[in-house]
């Protein structure tokens, strides 16, 4: 994850979210799920796809690029991961994926592999 930063990060993870539960995704759906001002919201899809992480189509739509699902995986899994994990260990599911999603961003592939291997499974 070193050449993204926490909120390219952060908006991969919520354009994959969005694909799943939506037929296409379009900044006006990123600003109802993030709660972020059209203007930021417009300001960090220009940023993903000059990274080209995103392609956004004349309509709109907004679809992840290879390199952007790679990383939009890769942070989902740690969030499900670590939420599913706090969870067990008795946080509640709303501070759960608020902890989450700060871990998610912190560690890297090397150390989340070893604790999740580490950890049984949840």
């Amino acid at each position: 994850m070193s050449s993204t930063n926490e909120s390219a990060e952060d908006y991969l993870e919520t354009i994959l979210i969005l694909s799943k539960r939506l037929p296409v995704v379009r900044a006006v759906d990123i600003v109802s799920e993030l709660g972020y001002r059209k203007s930021s919201v417009s300001t960090a899809l220009k940023n993903l796809r000059e990274k080209e992480y995103i392609t956004v189509e004349h309509h709109g739509y907004i679809y992840l690029t290879e390199r952007g699902k790679d990383i939009a995986a890769a942070i989902y899994e740690r969030h499900e991961w670590f939420t599913k994990w706090l969870i067990s260990l008795g946080v509640d599911e709303t501070t759960a994926s608020k902890d989450a999603c700060r871990i998610e961003h912190a560690l890297s592939r090397e150390s989340f592999e070893a604790i999740k291997n580490k950890v049984p499974n949840i």
